[in-house]
């Protein structure tokens, strides 16, 4: 018997290598000589640092940076086992939860500790970039990180603009001379899950700007901001930042990554599978479980377990996905891979009770074994 576990974290209750570490529990209650590969799965939200750093053999790494409010932070990205591609969660720098929610503001908000994280990396000999969006704090289409990579942003006096989404109005010409120059050197590869433009109606400021503090007075003014830089970048640099696919994600990272530093934006589950390999290591496997904490209609719109079980598809492996909660919108994953999925409650409990990590790990272990006895009485 050979299973590969790819699990998603259960957000708020067990991490994904614990959950995993669960279920080859139960599957060895009933095959004590299985053979189990298990990865570490993330959609490139939070949780990609430490699933990608555990999948290769790789090393967290704390810096202090700037944080959204521009005091100083304790980060943590990580390099991976091949010690030359750094792998940055954004919102480890900027991130909604960093600023509380009384003092939530994205027209002060900066990015500027992103581009010190890719910063260090560089100093420490990375090359190669996986960046995960998501989670921003901020909505100053990413000119606080590009600020921190040597790029000058200049007002109508000549002048460096200062940080935050409330400048971007006031920039008039781009400086290129003191970049730094390891930069043309580098590759990323940006996890980006939204397909938003950089401004109007459907972009960063009127879309994500709510939740991150904005008025609706404030909105409009952080819309016309991005719209003046995206025009600046047009006249001065020749490029289209407005219309790249996901340019509006993380408060208009997307757009200063793909525009600026040339990454390829790209669905965050797959720029995993990747990385970790998932499809080599799927080869000679009887079974592929998954899962993760809730699964419901929005596991369907690419999230991790789907992308596993997709893969799996392809191969003709049964997918065996387990969940704290699922929902009537979860059929329809039956249909895009995932052969039977289960919720691993087996009592009533409150939600409190559900998500203690104790009792996670011991309903995933009771479950798989539950499952493979039964996969054993028809093998």
């Amino acid at each position: 018997m050979k299973v590969l576990i790819a699990m998603d974290s259960f957000k708020g209750s067990i991490s994904s290598e614990d959950g995993s570490r669960a279920i080859a529990l139960g599957i060895r209650d009933v095959y004590s000589d299985a053979e189990i590969i298990a990865l570490p799965l993330a959609d490139g939200g939070e949780g990609t640092v430490e699933a990608l750093v555990k999948a290769t053999g790789g090393k967290s790494i704390k810096k202090e940076v700037t944080g959204p409010l521009k005091e100083k932070i304790d980060a943590v990205y990580g390099i991976l086992g091949d010690k030359k591609t750094a792998v940055i969660e954004v919102a480890a720098a900027c991130g909604l939860p960093l600023v509380p929610s009384d003092k939530r503001n994205p027209a002060v908000a900066t990015t500027y500790g992103v581009g010190e994280l890719i910063r260090d990396a560089i100093d420490k000999g990375c090359r190669e970039f996986v960046i995960g969006l998501g989670g921003s704090a901020t909505n100053d289409a990413g000119v606080g990180m590009l600020q921190a990579l040597g790029f000058i942003f200049l007002n109508s006096y000549n002048e460096e603009v200062g940080l935050g989404g409330q400048e971007l109005s006031n920039i008039r010409k781009i400086d290129l001379s003191s970049v730094i120059p390891e930069l043309k050197d580098c590759t990323f590869k940006v996890a980006c899950d939204v397909n938003n433009p950089l401004y109007g109606p459907k972009g960063a400021a009127h879309i994500f700007g709510p939740q991150k503090g904005a008025t609706a007075e404030m909105i409009k003014e952080l819309d016309k901001g991005l719209e003046n830089f995206a025009q600046i970048v047009l006249q001065e640099l020749g490029r289209d930042i407005q219309n790249i696919v996901g340019a509006g994600a993380a408060g208009g990272l997307g757009a200063a990554f793909a525009g600026f530093l040339h990454a390829h934006l790209q669905s965050g589950i797959e720029l995993v599978l990747e990385i970790i390999e998932m499809e080599q290591n799927m080869q000679g496997v009887d079974f592929v479980i998954t899962g993760e904490g809730k699964m419901d209609g929005q596991t369907s719109m690419g999230k991790a377990p789907l992308g596993v079980a997709q893969l799996a598809k392809k191969h003709e492996i049964p997918v065996l996905a387990m969940a704290g909660c699922i929902t009537e919108e979860t059929a329809i994953l039956n249909e895009l891979g995932i052969t039977s999925y289960f919720s691993i409650v087996n009592a009533p409990m409150t939600l409190e009770e559900a998500m203690d990590s104790t009792v996670t790990s011991e309903n995933l272990r009771t479950t798989t074994k539950q499952i493979f006895r039964l996969i054993q009485s028809v093998k």
